[in-house]
């Protein structure tokens, strides 16, 4: 079995849209914790210690979120505090608190899937959809990196003739409008360039093909299989109400029911099918060292 992180793109993707699509699209606080565990150890997994600003932003976001929400929405029944005549109640605190991990959740699935998908994967499965968005695409990823370090040049270059140094707000902002006028022109200059050489080499004069080196594999099928069948289960679940839960006017959890429980199960399935796969793949590369 090979790695998630070495799969195919459209396995990837499916995993990543049915995964993030569960857990935006309900506020059942089993399922955001379970989709928050998921992405963080999945996240941890790859990234190791790393990252420590990030975590420390996440979670002072989601702390705030829990703070927030309180103090603008006053429904609810359970009334704990009150701030100049105006209730503190802990459906509101509960709501925010699950709000919070839901967007938690998707926002470490989007940083794992930024690190995962990276740009010539996006533009293989764009390529399958539609080639001429895979070109666009492809054009302003490549551009985007090229301004920036032209843009980064022209600073220095800008410095070396002497700007820059009155130290005040005016210079710099003179000094922003130079940059911004040298760009634009260094951008159109590059557009008609490109322009002309894909006209000088035929494109748009025949098909367009595509170089590609993803092939599906055994362990891709079953990964497919596997997210297409326990996120079909757990959209089934929340779609005939067995998951939901109803913060106002009190907190209520839907009764659980072997629909719901099933449900849950599928969902934390789905979540830990790409840890499974990485934990497998280091256990069996680590197993082949050690015979060397």
């Amino acid at each position: 079995m090979k790695s998630f992180s070495s799969m195919h793109p459209i396995t990837q993707a499916v995993w990543f849209i049915l995964t993030a699509l569960c857990v935006m699209f309900s506020m059942n606080p089993i399922i955001a914790v379970v989709s928050f565990t998921g992405a963080f150890v999945l996240y941890i997994f790859r990234n190791g210690a790393k990252g420590l600003k990030t975590h420390l932003w996440f979670f002072a976001m989601w702390i705030g979120i829990v703070i927030i929400n309180p103090l603008i929405s006053h429904n609810g029944a359970t009334v704990f505090l009150v701030i100049n005549k105006q209730p503190i109640t802990m459906e509101s605190a509960v709501y925010g608190a699950v709000s919070g991990t839901v967007i938690l959740s998707v926002l470490y699935l989007f940083r794992t899937f930024s690190q995962i998908m990276t740009s010539d994967r996006l533009m293989y499965l764009c390529g399958k959809l539609s080639p001429k968005l895979s070109l666009v695409m492809s054009m302003a990823l490549r551009y985007t990196a090229l301004f920036t370090q032209q843009t980064r040049k022209v600073q220095q270059y800008q410095k070396a003739t002497g700007l820059y140094k009155e130290d005040n707000i005016i210079d710099t902002i003179r000094g922003g409008v130079r940059i911004f006028s040298i760009m634009l022109t260094w951008a159109l200059e590059h557009g008609i360039t490109t322009a002309d050489s894909m006209t000088a080499r035929g494109y748009g004069t025949g098909k367009r093909t595509q170089y590609a080196v993803y092939r599906f594999s055994s362990a891709d099928t079953v990964m497919l299989i596997l997210s297409v069948l326990f996120g079909a289960v757990t959209f089934t679940a929340q779609i005939s109400g067995k998951m939901n839960m109803e913060f106002y006017p009190k907190l209520s959890l839907t009764e659980i029911t072997p629909h719901g429980i099933t449900g849950y199960i599928s969902y934390g399935i789905l979540v830990i099918l790409p840890i499974v796969s990485e934990i497998t793949e280091n256990i069996k590369w680590k197993y082949y060292l050690s015979n060397i």
